[in-house]
């Protein structure tokens, strides 16, 4: 059960591995795009090329498709990158559903754990399978692997290895469900970093805070859906999304978070420090880098970033 790239690893992992995968749920086809045209998700494409048995329903609770998914008779369920599951579908498969998350958990528990791991600053992060229950990301533990967050990683680079992870876990964990092992209850204290839903409130920068955890969110929600801001540059507020940025120096600026263009760079002095914008997007144009953008686009004297 799944629907986006995510779950395409762990996916071609279990048809790569020979499993008989009985049938695949995941969401509705939609429309998108200027044309409006249907759009499948990255799983169904896979299943469909696979000729995999697919089952799309607009409500899991629906009776008709949960007859259909008894008749498929599984004996495990494997969830990757899913919406949350009513008990009367986690409880169908035999030995149980379980879920791939990427955290370790009970960390960072949410729709976006990826992403909030590298804006946190965290230095290790790693991937967790558990039986599922009847809240979100609670369920007792089977098993769990790390690995390390590279001083340079984007939550692109991070999802990429940790679905690798994930392709690993997932065959341990078929293997130790089938050998009857014991999983572990989540110990929880109340200190546990979260990993909300990605809004347009929390992309956005805040230019007050720390240089260093400014940069990390930038990281962070690169390539998607990006941290952004408002520049202000004395006719017109435009939003302005930011998906690489470096750290030039720790000199003090008080300049008010001030834009300056140098030998066709772009640099924000920040009261920390001077942040070179590398890659950038404004409304309606493609991502480019500082030398393309600014082949197109004047910044006028006394912009500055709000």
């Amino acid at each position: 059960m799944g629907s986006p790239d995510f779950a395409v690893y762990s996916l071609t992992e279990l048809i790569s591995k020979k499993y008989k995968i009985v049938g695949v749920i995941t969401s509705p086809d939609n429309r998108s795009g200027r044309g409006m045209k249907i759009k499948k998700s990255p799983v169904k494409l896979l299943a469909e090329k696979k000729g995999l048995t697919i089952l799309q329903p607009t409500n899991l609770k629906d009776k008709d498709f949960l007859i259909k998914v008894r008749k498929l008779n599984p004996d495990i369920g494997i969830v990757v990158a899913f919406r949350m599951l009513p008990k009367n579908l986690w409880e169908i498969p035999k030995l149980g559903t379980f879920n791939l998350h990427a955290s370790l958990l009970p960390d960072f528990r949410g729709a976006a754990p990826i992403n909030w791991s590298i804006i946190n600053q965290e230095k290790t992060t790693g991937v967790t399978t558990f039986f599922i229950d009847e809240n979100i990301d609670t369920g007792n533990i089977l098993l769990q692997k790390k690995i390390s967050i590279q001083d340079d990683e984007t939550s692109g680079s991070l999802h990429d290895k940790l679905a690798l992870l994930g392709n690993e876990l997932i065959i341990e964990t078929i293997a130790s469900i089938k050998s009857g092992v014991q999983p572990k209850k989540q110990i929880t204290n109340g200190d546990e970093k979260k990993a909300p839903k990605l809004t347009k409130e929390n992309t956005r920068i805040d230019w007050s805070k720390d240089i260093r955890q400014i940069e990390s969110l930038i990281k962070g929600l690169n390539p998607y859906p990006g941290a952004w801001t408002y520049f202000y540059d004395s006719e017109e507020t435009i939003i302005l999304k930011i998906f690489k940025v470096s750290i030039k120096n720790n000199k003090k600026y008080n300049s008010k978070l001030k834009i300056e263009i140098e030998d066709k760079n772009i640099f924000i002095e920040h009261p920390q420090g001077l942040l070179q914008l590398e890659f950038v997007q404004l409304p309606n144009k493609k991502r480019m880098d500082s030398i393309s953008l600014l082949n197109g686009f004047n910044f006028k004297s006394g912009s500055k970033v709000i």
